[in-house]
C-alpha cells in the first residue's frame, strides 16, 4: 500500500498459502487501497448492522473500484442475534444474487458481525473469500484475527463455527471516535488479556498508558492495537485450530462465556464478562499458591482501570458457574481445563484444579 495512503502498521499473520495482512491505520474504510487488492471477484456483499450502516456502508461502498456487483446486508445489532438465524439471512442474500465462489464477503462491524461473517463465508458453496473491515477495539485487537467463526447456541457461546481465514483484516482506528465508552471498554478486556497472558512489558505500559486508550488518543491506541495484533497473529501461527497455545487466549473466558450464557447474551457486554473472568482466573491462580496478594491486586487493578468489573454478577451461584462451564469448548474428556496464571506475562492451561477450590472460589467470589 501507498505510503499516504493512512495506514500506520501492517502486520502479518504467517499462516503459509493463508497468511494475510493486518493494516491499522486512519481512513481505510474510506481508502481505495485498502480492501480492492483482497477481493476475489467481482461480487461483493458487505454484511454490517443497524448501527454501523449509517456510519460507514456508504464510504465503504464508494471506495470499492467501478464495475462490481456490490450488495449489502444490515442486520440488527447486538449478542442476541449472533444466531444460524440471522446467518441464514447472509446465505438468502447470497443465493438471491446468484452469487458464485468467487465471490468476496466484506465483515463491517464489532466482533458478531465478524464472526457471523466469517462463518456464512465459510459454509456458502463450501468456503469463498471474505475480508474483515472491525468497528469495535474488541473486534480489532482479538475477533477479527484468528480466523474463528461462528454463532452463539442457547446452550452455550460460538459452540457452532469454523475456523477460517480472512483474506485481510483492514482496522481504521477512526470508527473508536464514534464507539461508546462502555464499548471502549469492553475491548480494553482483551488488550488488557494479552499482556497478562504473554507480555509483562506490555501490561506495565497499559497501566501507565490506559488514561490516554481511555480517552482515545489515536497513537496510543494505534500502538495497543499492533501489539495486541503481534501477539494473537504470534499465538495463531503457533497454533491455528488451538489444539495447545492457543487455548491461552482465553484467559477469563470460561468464567466470561458462563456468565455471558447465564445472564442473557447482550445483558453484559463480552469484554465485560472477561474482565470479570480474568480477575476471577487471577483469584483462583493466586488461592492456588502461584500469584502472590500484590500480583492478584495488580491484576484487579488493571481490569478495574480499563473500566471493567471485577465481581460475578449478583444472584448467580456456584451450580449455573459450572452448568456452563461443563460445557467449555476447552474441556477434554470431561476435564475442566481452565487458563490460569503463574506470573503477569505468563499464563498456562490447567486440567487439575481440586474441585474443593473451584467450588470455594465459585460459593465466596464477590458479586455485586
Amino acid at each position: 500500500m501507498k505510503p499516504n495512503d493512512g495506514v500506520l502498521r501492517t502486520l502479518s499473520v504467517a499462516l503459509e498459502e493463508r497468511s494475510y495482512p493486518i493494516h491499522i491505520g486512519a481512513g481505510l474504510i474510506g481508502s481505495a487501497e485498502a480492501v480492492a487488492p483482497y477481493l476475489a471477484g467481482r461480487q461483493v456483499m458487505i454484511v454490517t448492522n443497524e448501527t454501523v450502516a449509517p456510519l460507514y456502508l456508504e464510504a465503504l461502498r464508494e471506495a470499492l473500484p467501478d464495475g462490481l456487483d456490490v450488495r449489502a446486508v444490515v442486520l440488527p445489532d447486538g449478542e442476541g442475534y449472533k444466531s444460524v438465524d440471522y446467518v441464514e439471512r447472509i446465505w438468502d442474500a447470497l443465493l438471491e444474487a446468484g452469487f458464485n465462489r468467487r465471490c468476496t464477503l466484506i465483515a463491517l462491524g464489532g466482533g458478531v458481525i465478524g464472526d457471523m461473517t466469517g462463518f456464512a463465508a465459510a459454509s456458502y458453496q463450501r468456503g469463498v473469500a471474505f475480508i474483515q473491515v472491525p468497528t469495535t477495539l474488541l473486534a480489532q485487537v482479538d475477533s477479527s484475527v484468528g480466523g474463528k467463526t461462528g454463532v452463539n447456541h442457547a446452550l452455550g457461546k460460538n459452540m457452532i463455527g469454523a475456523f477460517w481465514q480472512p483474506r485481510a483484516v483492514v482496522v481504521d482506528i477512526d470508527t473508536l471516535k464514534t464507539l461508546p465508552a462502555r464499548e471502549l471498554s469492553a475491548g480494553l478486556a482483551e488488550v488488557v488479556k494479552y499482556g497478562l497472558i504473554r507480555d509483562a512489558a506490555f501490561l506495565g505500559w497499559l497501566e501507565a498508558n490506559m488514561a490516554a486508550l481511555r480517552a482515545c488518543d489515536p497513537e496510543t491506541l494505534a500502538w495497543a492495537i499492533a501489539r495486541s495484533c503481534e501477539i494473537k497473529a504470534e499465538v495463531v501461527a503457533e497454533d491455528e485450530t488451538e489444539q495447545g497455545v492457543r487455548a491461552l487466549l482465553n484467559l477469563g473466558h470460561t468464567f466470561g462465556h458462563a456468565i455471558e450464557a447465564e445472564q442473557g447474551y447482550g445483558a453484559w457486554l463480552h469484554g465485560e464478562a472477561v474482565g470479570a473472568g480474568m480477575a476471577m482466573a487471577a483469584t483462583l491462580s493466586h488461592r492456588l499458591g502461584w500469584i502472590d496478594a500484590a500480583t492478584l491486586a495488580r491484576c484487579r487493578a488493571v481490569i478495574e482501570a480499563a473500566g471493567l468489573p471485577v465481581s460475578a454478577p449478583a444472584g448467580m451461584g456456584r451450580e449455573a458457574f459450572l452448568a456452563h462451564m461443563r460445557r467449555d469448548k476447552k474441556n477434554l474428556d470431561d476435564e475442566l481445563r481452565l487458563i490460569l496464571l503463574r506470573a503477569p506475562g505468563d499464563a498456562c492451561i490447567s486440567s487439575e484444579t481440586p474441585a474443593e477450590t473451584l467450588n470455594a472460589l465459585l460459593d465466596d467470589y464477590p458479586r455485586g
